[in-house]
């Protein structure tokens, strides 16, 4: 290379880093990089279920003969629902019953004859041994007074036991059994779903932050029953993917205790946000590309910018949140970043325009 060429060089170099610093700097958006927490947005349709349901069937089989409520029906605390044939257990009760009225008169002729021997002893006309036979026979007689008591109080229970009753204020969901028809013990006759609350009962995909979810707020929309909307919050998630589905249970209390029967049953939308992590985010004006790469004007110190390479998360209605590449606290470049190269001088498009009103005001 000539002397002459690498004079040439040197000079327009020069006269252009001349050019540079004269460059006035770009008015631009400054936005700062803030933290935000990440939540997922979830949307499924489930049914509204009692959160307590009731089974109820006879400690005794038997025939039963009177069935007093139909599904759908609404039943108080200690109502009686069913009944069986009680025949055998009303004879049980009544040989008990003479049984023990048997007793308790031989407990009465013991205890005279036991008071006697004592009042004889004490007048010094009796024997020792008189009293302690009568005081004998006594005791047998109590004993027996108490195992009829026993069998009387075991009698009663098996008539009532010929007796389905309500437990608590319910909703009778399933009926089992006609009457006429022969019934085993336990067997269930009746269920019932307890008027102490309900909660929404959904299927969803396993999700790798689902578990999150646990006691997060749902919003319930019924879908086919004309209620106001309503508010619960998670209290279940099946710790197993169901292998027939592929789903997992989420189990949701709503808040408060609804008293319309027509929820039961009814289906429902649910949605629900929980915590997914944490991001950056910026406006989606922040963002430009680096070659094939996303990318954000970063501002230095100085005032001028760089450009930095980022890594998306995802989008969202005018947000942009990202996995890496800038930190909270850091400024980029919002609006105005088109006229931008590495190196470029910035300035607060806010600032500025603050300042120059400051200074027409002064004038």
């Amino acid at each position: 290379m000539t002397r002459k060429l690498l004079s040439t060089l040197l000079f327009s170099t020069t006269i252009a880093a001349s050019a540079g610093l004269a460059e006035e700097p770009l008015a631009v958006e400054f936005v700062p990089v803030r933290g935000t927490e990440l939540t997922f947005d979830s949307s499924l349709t489930g049914t509204l279920e009692a959160k307590d349901t009731v089974d109820l069937g006879f400690r005794q089989g038997g025939r039963v003969i009177e069935i007093m409520v139909d599904e759908g029906d609404r039943v108080s605390a200690g109502q009686a629902l069913a009944r069986t044939d009680p025949v055998q257990q009303d004879q049980a009760l009544s040989v008990a019953e003479a049984s023990l009225s048997a007793a308790e008169a031989t407990r009465a002729q013991a205890s005279q004859a036991f008071d006697r021997a004592q009042a004889m002893l004490d007048r010094g006309v009796g024997t020792r041994a008189a009293r302690d036979q009568a005081q004998q026979a006594l005791s047998q007689a109590d004993g027996g007074v108490t195992r009829s008591q026993s069998q009387a109080d075991q009698a009663r229970r098996a008539v009532e036991d010929t007796v389905i009753r309500a437990p608590e204020d319910s909703i009778v969901t399933r009926r089992n059994a006609d009457p006429g028809q022969i019934v085993g013990a336990a067997q269930v006759v009746l269920s019932l779903a307890v008027l102490g609350g309900f909660e929404a009962v959904f299927q969803t995909p396993d999700m790798p932050n689902l578990d999150k979810a646990m006691g997060a707020q749902v919003e319930l929309e019924p879908l086919d029953v004309d209620a106001p909307d309503m508010v619960g919050h998670v209290t279940e998630i099946a710790p197993l993917v169901d292998p027939q589905t592929g789903t997992v249970t989420v189990r949701a209390r709503v808040d408060g205790a609804p008293t319309d029967t027509r929820l039961l049953g009814a289906a429902v939308r649910g949605t629900v946000s929980f915590p997914a992590g944490a991001a950056i985010t910026v406006p989606w004006t922040a963002l430009t590309r680096d070659g094939a790469a996303p990318a954000v004007w970063l501002i230095g110190e100085d005032g001028r910018v760089a450009i930095q390479p980022v890594e998306i998360e995802r989008f969202t209605n005018g947000d942009v949140y990202l996995k890496s590449g800038i930190e909270q606290g850091q400024t980029v470049v919002g609006a105005g970043s088109q006229m931008l190269y590495p190196g470029r001088a910035v300035v607060d498009a806010t600032a500025a325009v603050e300042a120059e009103a400051e200074a027409e005001a002064g004038e």
